[in-house]
């Protein structure tokens, strides 16, 4: 299967949620072999579980990380050309005034420079960048 979209961290995150959002995962099931996270979203997950105390949560958290997401989901690196594109786009939203997050950035260029949509909780976060694609599964 082609690869089709880009999961933001909010979004592969959230079969660990207590009580995740049933049609998301229906989505993730429906698309699986067509998504993608960037490395920057994989960095933002074990940061996250890097944090936890030692406990079962975490334990459950590393696995779903080893087994599910690197098992069966590909990386997708921020490349020479992510980051010019990422370049132009910070440099023309901060000329208008608005300077997205970093990292928000890094991931919206991956997205853009493999053609995939990102798919995200949060699309006013990812709402100033050109041309690109963005979905919300909750919706």
């Amino acid at each position: 299967m082609t690869l089709r979209y880009l999961l933001d961290t909010n979004v592969i995150s959230e079969p660990l949620r207590p009580q995740p959002d049933a049609r998301t995962l229906d989505t993730l099931r429906q698309h699986q072999g067509a998504v993608a996270i960037a490395t920057v979203v994989w960095h933002e997950l074990w940061y996250g579980c890097e944090r936890l105390p030692d406990s079962a949560r975490r334990s459950a958290i590393e696995h779903y990380l080893v087994q599910v997401v690197a098992a069966t989901i590909p990386l997708l690196p921020y490349h020479d050309q992510a980051a010019i594109w990422h370049a132009r786009e910070r440099a023309r939203l901060a000329a208008l005034g608005r300077t997205p997050p970093f990292a928000n950035g890094q991931i919206a260029a991956i997205a853009h420079t493999n053609r995939l949509t990102l798919v995200t909780f949060n699309t006013a976060d990812y709402a100033d960048f050109a041309g690109l694609s963005v979905e919300d599964w909750r919706v």
